[in-house]
């Protein structure tokens, strides 16, 4: 289980999350929605300790974020943040291969390849293993990326917008695939993510931001309701089900 408890982040005077606690139990895939500037990407990044909290307290399974050792951490949760920059010319394989890290140290043993292996083949970039990061289309990084962070083979995966330069055929895909990382792998997945009626479609639970504070949890027939999204969004949305699933209809 993920624990959040009173977590505070400021800039200067401005309070970006304000007193947040929720709990986000083991399994399953949880999508964190709201407007921009909600609090979403901070939050995220202070369950991951890329962040220093204000206040509170974060715990992920047995352990305190700000305390435990960074190895320990990286055992147990990983996470694709949302702007990824490489300072050195990689191939797919190679970046794949970082997130055997925390377990091998850059030495790969038997089981750390196939791991590697099996984290390419799930993103479907098989043909592109030899290929260089800086000759790919953004989509195609962005696959590679979340290879790397389900190649770290944690209990916990934790993605910022992992369907950043995706279009509309490779977010769908993307989606399937993190659905398959929790059903299959066992995985709890934690994303942030604009696209509501994905969130919708993929999810188990939804947690709606707003203003720095947490306006709304539960399932996607809970939060996927016109009266909750027009009060998290200040506009009026309609929603409609399609197939058993609830989608908004917001291009109007």
């Amino acid at each position: 289980m993920i624990t959040v408890a009173g977590v505070t982040k400021r800039y200067g005077s401005s309070v970006v999350v304000d007193g947040v606690s929720l709990q986000l139990p083991v399994g399953g895939v949880t999508s964190i929605i709201g407007p921009n500037g909600a609090g979403k990407s901070t939050l995220l990044g202070m369950v991951a300790r890329l962040l220093k909290t204000d206040a509170g307290r974060v715990t992920v399974g047995e352990l305190d974020v700000a305390s435990c050792d960074t190895r320990e951490l990286a055992k147990v949760l990983s996470v694709l943040k949302q702007d990824n920059h490489l300072a050195v010319r990689l191939t797919v394989e190679d970046l794949v291969g970082f997130g055997r890290y925390p377990h091998c140290g850059g030495r790969l043993g038997p089981r750390d390849r196939a791991i590697v292996e099996a984290a390419i083949g799930y993103l479907d970039l098989e043909d592109l293993r030899d290929r260089y990061l800086d000759e790919m289309s953004g989509g195609q990084r962005q696959r590679a990326f979340v290879a790397m962070v389900l190649a770290q083979d944690t209990d916990y995966v934790l993605l910022d917008e992992p369907l950043n330069n995706l279009d509309m055929s490779h977010a769908r895909a993307m989606m399937r695939r993190l659905r398959r990382a929790a059903d299959e792998l066992q995985k709890t997945i934690v994303v942030v993510i604009h696209d509501i009626n994905f969130a919708s479609v993929w999810s188990d639970r939804i947690v709606a931001m707003k203003d720095g504070r947490v306006a709304a949890v539960g399932t996607p027939a809970d939060i996927i309701d016109e009266r909750v999204l027009s009060g998290i969004y200040d506009m009026d949305l309609a929603v409609r089900e399609v197939e058993g699933q609830r989608l908004a209809l917001y291009y109007a």
